[in-house]
């Protein structure tokens, strides 16, 4: 395994646009810093870092070294007094394009039931797979022919779910900052009106389509194998059989929101698949409606794949209405919203995450353009408004500037980070500022390197990125460097694997990282870890 150095002055490693705010993080020390030239070595600029400061998250002592007044174009590095170092970095007005590009093209990437060509995947190609119909669990002689859609993460299991919240961020990036997505990816269908990222997002939809139980208007919640293959195994060689587990009221609100979404943002395109969106969105509501209280999923008893279990379903709900109302205006999804929201409270309503999709049905509430009742809208925009002040306050007091409590360095801890960014954004729209917008950009700093671990969280951008992620494909296809644009779980203080265990014992929260594959708890990559972070570069690019 090939090791990378940690410098001592922490970075973005792709670098800043010239009006940006500009923050270094220099471990252990303050005092003056330099920037010099990285070819020349000559200096350039030269400032003062802020006061030494314990970090909790990080187990460290940092100061902040501010260089937001330096804009001159340029290759730079940082250096400190005792001659401390950071990576290369760039101050460009377009540093952040090629990244954005390349993680909205990762979903590509992740596309199962078709071959990827050279011509669209470069080195990174494989075969067709898992095109055999499906056994619908607990029904052995009932089918599914559920092809298509994207691999949820570093496995081959589908889930709709985590597929939803996907394909929202990714609807809602498209939707918010549309000039982010002008530039054709290189995908099968680019060349047409219709953007690329619409495009890539269609194919999962289809996906959930199929997903759709036919007879009950129910949502299947996955499609996997009985258990997961090992570890460098390629999609075509992936043969067990597939099965799809029973429809749960949790994938089932999921698809009905995203369907309802999906109908708004491909109208313009094509009047047919909207339609055809917004009906399956009907009919899951109607199965919702016909199942208010249904038990939460859990796996069958002989399937070991990735669970994505829910006990409970308001958020889902809440978030289904509110998309339903804010597609079609009808009263009968506008009466369900509040009492569904009061329902979600208790969990809140300002989630982005597969587990609490609450946030998103604040947001389709929020922006709809339509009669709204008063009280309920000002509660949920101040409620969001006060939830993005909490997680700036926290920014301000963390050593690199972003929003996580030590407790939430997670599974998926980049996840979080990334959804905060999306959320102080939104928060932005909805209050008509942009009073949030530079605790977001932290956040797209502390991915791309400046962190505690020194490296950056995206394959292939930065100087020092994840070389090696839980992600099969990138194992098992031969190629050297990881398929690339593909974001990192990131720290995650629980332990949950074997190598984590023997590995990461006694690290601080934020430190709780490892760029190998065993690391699955650390290093998987993921759909629903990608489009936030898409989001969230969609605004600075």
């Amino acid at each position: 395994m090939e090791t990378i150095k940690r410098q001592g002055i922490a970075v973005n490693q792709l670098g800043y646009r010239g009006m940006d705010a500009k923050i270094a993080v220099i471990r252990g020390e303050g005092g003056n810093f330099r920037i010099v030239d990285a070819s020349s070595g000559s200096k350039v600029w030269e400032g003062e870092a802020g006061p030494l400061e314990w970090d909790e998250a990080s187990g460290e002592t940092v100061s902040r070294g501010d260089f937001t007044s330096f804009r001159q174009s340029g290759t730079y590095r940082i250096e400190s007094g005792s001659g401390e170092s950071s990576y290369p970095f760039v101050i460009a007005d377009s540093v952040y394009e090629e990244a954005h590009r390349a993680m909205l093209k990762a979903f590509y990437f992740f596309r199962c039931g078709m071959e990827l060509e050279e011509r669209c995947a470069g080195p990174w190609t494989h075969g067709p797979c898992h095109l055999t119909p499906a056994i619908v669990y607990g029904d052995e002689e009932k089918r599914v022919d559920a092809y298509g859609g994207w691999h949820d993460a570093g496995d081959y299991g589908k889930y709709v779910g985590p597929g939803a919240k996907a394909v929202a961020d990714l609807l809602l990036a498209e939707e918010l900052y549309p000039q982010a997505f002008a530039r054709p990816l290189g995908i099968p269908e680019s060349g047409g009106a219709m953007p690329d990222v619409l495009q890539e997002c269609r194919y999962e939809l289809e996906w959930m389509l199929r997903m759709q139980d036919g007879e009950t208007g129910g949502a299947y919640h996955k499609l996997t194998t009985l258990r997961f293959p090992p570890g460098d195994t390629m999609p075509e060689d992936d043969t067990a059989d597939l099965y799809v587990s029973p429809v749960s009221a949790t994938a089932t609100g999921c698809f009905a929101a995203v369907m309802a979404m999906a109908a708004r943002r491909y109208r313009p395109y094509d009047e047919v698949f909207a339609a055809s969106c917004l009906s399956a969105a009907e009919r899951a509501w109607a199965w919702l409606e016909a199942h208010p209280d249904y038990p939460g999923f859990k796996n069958p008893p002989t399937i070991a794949t990735g669970e994505y279990g829910d006990a409970q379903d308001a958020d889902e709900r809440y978030w289904a209405a509110a998309e339903l109302y804010r597609t079609t205006g009808e009263a009968r999804y506008h009466a369900a919203i509040e009492p569904l929201a009061n329902a979600a409270e208790t969990s809140g309503l300002y989630e982005l995450g597969w587990a609490n999709m609450s946030g998103y049905g604040t947001i389709a509430y929020l922006f709809a353009e339509r009669e709204k009742a008063p009280e309920l809208e000002a509660r949920l925009k101040e409620g969001l408004l006060r939830k993005a002040d909490e997680l700036a306050a926290v920014c301000a007091k963390d050593g690199y500037g972003i929003s996580l409590q030590p407790e939430q360095y997670i599974w998926g801890s980049n996840m979080l980070v990334m959804n905060h960014a999306m959320l102080l954004l939104l928060a932005d729209r909805i209050s008509g500022g942009t009073h949030y917008e530079q605790h977001a950009l932290r956040h797209v700093h502390y991915l791309f390197g400046t962190n505690t671990v020194g490296m950056s969280y995206v394959t292939g951008y930065g100087a020092a990125p994840i070389l090696f992620p839980h992600h099969r494909p990138s194992e098992g296809d031969g190629v050297e460097a990881p398929i690339p644009g593909l974001v990192s779980g990131g720290p995650n203080r629980g332990l949950q694997d074997d190598y984590a265990r023997e590995h990461l014992a006694g690290k601080a929260p934020a430190a709780s990282f490892a760029d190998v594959m065993e690391s699955y708890s650390t290093n998987e990559v993921a759909i629903y870890w990608n489009s936030p972070a898409v989001f969230a570069l969609s605004r600075f690019v």
